[in-house]
Formats: structure tokens, C-alpha cells, sequence
């Protein structure tokens, strides 16, 4: 679809690193042609391939900003919002939608934002091998896959592995934010995260033990489809022991 180094890749990482929770799979659907043109222009400057193969330093990437990384951005809409509200946090946003991606580097384009970078890959890949100890000031997790069906639960992004691979990213007080609109996988996430030795439930008195929904977080386009739908959105917020 692009050139070498002037676009995302199909599959950066290839079959070179382990990948034991399998979330995100490659997704190259129809780019438009503002998309395409904002991949073009921003990609080799604003774009990181998830390949495993080398260390980066995410103060450095962002100038000594401390750095937020955002797992799974759909058309990146939320990311640009949050980006701009907040100039003084980088934004190291991860996913696999290449349309998303071009979306997400046209809204930092339009609206003059130095704060983000957009990586292409798996973020397990991207966590284990890429980033360095305690370099995160915080993790978000928003609407991801729920995998609602029992055979599939184990391609679950929020699992006991997910959580201490962030959690050794983190630096101490550094806050995962979950939210999502499958009432189950809530659930889920909060048995998992109250369960690690790593966090500490950073809104314990919220309701039923989840967080009241924070100000700060837009409205993203799943959550507005699940709202539409009738679901309930929860959000989680665990602080870094």
C-alpha cells in the first residue's frame, strides 16, 4: 500500500515475537484519499513501526514530556481531543487500523498538535521489547474488543500477562484507565486488576467499584454506539503501586 518507510507496514513484527494474547491482528480496510495524503506526509516523522527490534525512549520522542500510551484508538478522534486539551503530555498512540492511523495524523495535522505519535503494531510486542522500565506516565485502554463469547475470552487485551507487562512500563502512580461498554468484560477487567499486586483501585468508592466517568475522557465513537445500543459504560482507574 505504501512505499518502505513511508507508511505503516502490513505487519511490522512479522512472525519474529512471541504473541500470547492475540487482540490485535492487522486491519488494512479503504483509506481515503485524506488519509492516505496524512500517512504520506506524517508518517515518516509522527510514525513508529511496532517491529520489536530495537529500544525507544519516550521522553525522548516527545521532548522530556512525560508520555501516556494510548492501546487501541479506532479513528483517533478522542486521542486528538484529549492531545490538544493536554499539550503538556506526549500521546504514544498504538493500534493496527491504518485508516484510524491516517485519520488520527490528519486531526493532529489540522489542529498544529506536536504531542503525538502514532505506532503501527502489536502493543504487547510494543511493550515487552520496545519500551524501556517505569518510562509511562500512564496507560488508557478505551472500548477495547470485548471478545464477548466464552471460546474467545483468551484474546482478551486485559488479562493477568497485560496487566504486569504494563505495570513494569509504568512509573510509580502512574494511572490504567479501561473503559468499556460490555458489562462483562468490566467485570472482567476489574477481577483481573484487583487481583494484581501491582495496583491499587485509584477510585475504590465509585460505583459498584468502578470509576465515576471522568471528565477528561470524550465521548469515543464506540462508546456513543454503545450508549445508542443501551449498554453501560464503566471505566476503571488503577494507580501504579
Amino acid at each position: 500500500m505504501f512505499p518502505p518507510g513511508a507508511g505503516p507496514a502490513a505487519d511490522p513484527a512479522g512472525d519474529r515475537h512471541e504473541r500470547t494474547i492475540r487482540s490485535f491482528q492487522p486491519r488494512r480496510s479503504r483509506v481515503t484519499h485524506a488519509q492516505r495524503e496524512a500517512l504520506l506526509r506524517w508518517w515518516p516523522r509522527r510514525g513508529l513501526e511496532v517491529d520489536g527490534g530495537s529500544r525507544i525512549d519516550p521522553a525522548e520522542l516527545f521532548g522530556g514530556l512525560p508520555v501516556v500510551l494510548e492501546i487501541g484508538f479506532g479513528m483517533g478522534e478522542a486521542t486528538a481531543e484529549m492531545a490538544a486539551a493536554d499539550p503538556g503530555t506526549g500521546i504514544l498512540a498504538v493500534d493496527v487500523h491504518t485508516p484510524g492511523q491516517g485519520n488520527l495524523l490528519r486531526l493532529a495535522e489540522e489542529a498544529a498538535l506536536t504531542n503525538v505519535r502514532v505506532a503501527n503494531g502489536d502493543a504487547m510486542i510494543l511493550l515487552r521489547e520496545m519500551l524501556p522500565p517505569a518510562a509511562l506516565a500512564g496507560v488508557r485502554v478505551f472500548f477495547p474488543d470485548p471478545w464477548p463469547k466464552k471460546r474467545h475470552h483468551k484474546r482478551r487485551l486485559v488479562q493477568p500477562e497485560f496487566v504486569e507487562l504494563a505495570a513494569s512500563r509504568m512509573a510509580p502512580g502512574a494511572v490504567l484507565h479501561c473503559a468499556t461498554d460490555w458489562e462483562p468484560y468490566a467485570h472482567w477487567m476489574r477481577e483481573v486488576l484487583d487481583a494484581s499486586p501491582s495496583f491499587v483501585n485509584a477510585a475504590p468508592g465509585g460505583p459498584d467499584g468502578f470509576a465515576p466517568r471522568p471528565q477528561d475522557r470524550p465521548r469515543t465513537r464506540f462508546e456513543r454506539q454503545g450508549i445508542a445500543k443501551g449498554h453501560v459504560v464503566r471505566d476503571l482507574r488503577y494507580r501504579r503501586r
